[in-house]
């Protein structure tokens, strides 16, 4: 019975050994079939090239460049404000007929509106009474001086009929400069006035239409606003820690956004004595002759020479790589490596060489032909 017992027990053991035994197993096979750690790369610096001989690529020293601090300004052009000039009308009335509308180029001169006036017509009035006030009292006057001659009036009467004569006479001059400022021709009578065009130049403002009231002098606009062109303003933001490189008098060179190509050459009529509280800048008027392609609101680049020299790197053109939207130049970096840097360059100058306003100094070495040298690293 013993052994019949213990036969049970003993199988037991052996399936739990023989389990314990399995499990082992499947854990040393899981390591052994575990991928390997990855293993990262490092890449060295993107601007950074070798390579094989570098006597290949021949180097240039960085000449020294002085010239003038330039300062760079973003602007708008506008109307030379004395140059601006508002056409009024001195009679109030209905506009019967408009000749010139906003934009057009006028002459002095021309006629821009017509304008039906009571005030012509009440001025006509006075003038013609005051001429046929004169021709009596001249009349009068002549025949007091024959009874005066004769006897027949006293002094007192030829000195009263003298003075009605004399205030006639003033009351013709005065109704006859009543109608010249209304702008009425004395020849020809009408209740409509000619509103005519006081200087050459272009229509930048219209608040007058067809069948609308003009009020004459204590209307609160103008019919029409008329700009000489032919000089206008450049007003520049200047920021307050770069106004000691600004004076009047100084010149300036104006670039169009509209006409990249074209300069102009103005110089510095003012200089705000207000800052801007909000950006800390200055108003920099730049007074220049209109080309043509000038319109009021134009967006404009300034560049302003300052009164110190600074000393800038001149290097050839050809050291100079144009990637990305940027300048960069190759200069040594040990062994057979160049490093390549970004750059700002300037203007071209006289000798065949271009300025380089920052990112290298005068003297140090760069590769003469940076884009051989771009082109045998992307080989």
């Amino acid at each position: 019975m013993k052994r019949a017992a213990s036969a049970p027990i003993m199988l037991s053991w052996g399936i739990l050994l023989l389990l314990a035994g399995c499990g082992g197993n499947t854990g040393k096979n899981a390591a052994a079939e575990a991928p390997p750690a990855a293993q990262v790369e490092r890449e060295g610096d993107v601007n950074v090239v070798q390579v094989d001989h570098p006597d290949q690529f021949p180097l240039v020293a960085a000449t020294e460049y002085k010239a003038p601090r330039r300062l760079v300004s973003t602007g708008v052009v506008s109307p030379d404000i004395s140059r601006t000039v508002p056409v009024i009308s001195i009679a109030a009335g209905r506009v019967v007929e408009i000749r010139a509308r906003l934009g057009d180029t006028v002459k002095k001169g021309q006629v821009l509106l017509r304008v039906q006036s009571a005030d012509i017509a009440g001025a006509y009035s006075d003038y013609r009474k005051a001429l046929a006030d004169e021709l009596l009292a001249s009349t009068q006057l002549e025949r007091a001086k024959g009874l005066y001659d004769h006897g027949a009036i006293s002094l007192n009467d030829l000195q009263v009929a003298e003075d009605t004569d004399n205030k006639a006479k003033v009351d013709v001059e005065t109704t006859t400069e009543h109608l010249r400022v209304l702008g009425s021709p004395l020849d020809h009578p009408s209740g409509i006035v000619d509103i005519v065009a006081p200087v050459s130049g272009v229509i930048t403002d219209q608040q007058v239409t067809n069948a609308a009231g003009v009020q004459g002098l204590s209307a609160s606009a103008n019919p029409f606003t008329i700009s000489d062109l032919s000089y206008v303003w450049i007003l520049c933001d200047v920021y307050e820690n770069d106004l000691s490189d600004v004076r009047i008098g100084d010149s300036a060179d104006v670039r169009l956004n509209a006409y990249p190509d074209r300069v102009v050459t103005g110089r510095i009529s003012n200089i705000g004595a207000v800052l801007d509280p909000n950006i800390r800048t200055a108003k920099v008027r730049i007074e220049v002759r209109n080309p043509g392609e000038m319109r009021p609101g134009m967006f404009v680049t300034a560049t302003f020479r300052g009164q110190k020299p600074e000393t800038h790197a001149a290097i050839p053109p050809s050291a100079i790589l144009h990637l990305h939207d940027r300048d960069w130049v190759y200069v040594p970096a040990g062994g057979n490596k160049f490093r390549r840097v970004g750059i700002v360059s300037g203007a071209d100058l006289p000798n065949k060489m271009t300025e380089v306003v920052s990112g290298i100094q005068p003297g140090q070495q760069v590769i003469r032909e940076a884009l051989v040298l771009q082109n045998t690293v992307e080989q």
